[in-house]
């Protein structure tokens, strides 16, 4: 993830701070954090993460990082829209000649190591329980899947205009194929074989193709 990549749910760069196309100082050093908060939860979790660490992580003095962010807290919600967002870049694709061929690659990816690879399943969860504490947290979580459903669905209704697609009920369709994958990953967490891992993954991705009615070729 470079450092452009930084982005609040609502795809809004970070404070707005830009001025003449170039990110502001503020802008900058934000981001740097964040992925200094992200690397050390990664190591030692999210709970064991403090701005006394995440400045060891930086080697800068803490009150740098209390001067862009006023509290943990505060540097929590941003880590959160950090990760979730860079669950977006799955849509990041090639061009194809089709819209068939393009759902493909898609499902290719949300069903393999490229969408596990992301974001780490140990800080990803670890900030998933705070959803149960802070609504806002909640809302960021559930307007990120949310997005991701539409950005499937989206995919299938240009099949269906396209003619390489039949199916009665594209975002019903959408939801499913995504209740699939989060239950995938989920159940895969605790799965210690990697052999094993990908075996049931292409178990899952064979399933969604299936839905589909498209033709499985593996990637």
């Amino acid at each position: 993830m470079n450092s452009q990549s930084i982005y609040y749910i609502d795809i809004q760069p970070l404070n707005h701070s830009i001025s003449m196309g170039r990110k502001s100082i503020k802008d900058i050093r934000q981001q740097e954090i964040v992925r200094a908060l992200y690397k050390t939860a990664k190591a030692e979790g999210l709970h064991n993460a403090s701005i006394a660490k995440v400045a060891d992580e930086m080697n800068v003095n803490p009150s740098l990082i209390l001067h862009y962010f006023k509290t943990k807290e505060e540097l929590i919600f941003a880590l959160i829209d950090y990760i979730l967002n860079r669950y977006l870049n799955i849509y990041t694709i090639k061009n194809h000649n089709s819209a068939i061929e393009e759902l493909t690659e898609v499902l290719n990816n949300l069903f393999s190591r490229k969408w596990n690879n992301l974001v780490s399943d140990d800080v990803y969860y670890n900030c998933f329980t705070l959803t149960f504490r802070d609504p806002v947290i909640q809302q960021k979580y559930k307007q990120l899947h949310d997005s991701l459903r539409a950005s499937l669905e989206e995919h299938l209704l240009a099949c269906i205009k396209e003619g390489t697609l039949q199916l009665e009920d594209p975002k019903i369709t959408a939801n499913l194929i995504y209740t699939i994958m989060e239950g995938a990953y989920f159940y895969l967490c605790m799965v210690p074989d990697a052999a094993t891992r990908q075996e049931i993954m292409e178990q899952y991705k064979r399933h969604a193709f299936s839905i589909l009615g498209i033709e499985y070729v593996v990637a």
